[in-house]
């Protein structure tokens, strides 16, 4: 009972988080990309045995903070939260590609069969069982549609058994 509370918060606060993309005017800020993905990296659950590379020269940006906060938050903790081992890698690097920078979460987890790729960025969809309360299936989507709503692409390279790589991009200037 406590489980399917919990799963039905973590789902209404996920369609709230999802209808509110887009819609709510942001201040512009310069931050560092690499303390954003520190902050970010410090609000998941420990995991025992995943060792974190954070690529240590990340770019300085003039740009929405929260929006890119998310972004990173629910790839990061997608990648924590599905990796089925004991040990492994979380990485997170990005490329310079001129008008916008390529920011790149990859780990050696599970991975995406193919036949998925299409569905995980639909809302509600999730490869985990219904009753699992950490899977509520919005959280790509939101992702989805924060980089849609600005323009951008996300990127997803996987097999089944041989990790996962997101990548998107964000342009240097809004």
């Amino acid at each position: 009972m406590k489980g399917r509370l919990v799963r039905a918060e973590n789902l209404i606060g996920g369609i709230l988080t999802y209808a509110r993309v887009g819609k709510e005017e942001q201040l512009q800020e310069r931050f560092s990309v690499r303390e954003l993905v520190e902050e970010v990296l410090e609000n998941q659950p420990y995991r025992q045995g995943i060792r974190v590379n954070l690529s240590p020269a990340l770019p300085v940006l003039q740009t929405e903070r929260l929006p890119l906060f998310q972004v990173f938050s629910n790839l990061i903790s997608n990648a924590f939260k599905y990796h089925n081992q004991d040990g492994g890698y979380v990485s997170i690097y990005y490329r310079d590609q001129g008008t916008c920078y390529e920011f790149f979460v990859e780990d050696d987890g599970p991975g995406i069969a193919p036949v998925y790729h299409g569905k995980i960025f639909q809302i509600f969809q999730t490869l985990q069982e219904k009753e699992s309360f950490q899977s509520t299936g919005v959280g790509l989507a939101i992702v989805k549609k924060i980089l849609d709503a600005r323009h951008e692409t996300i990127r997803l390279r996987s097999e089944a058994g041989k990790g996962t790589t997101f990548s998107f991009t964000w342009k240097k200037e809004d």
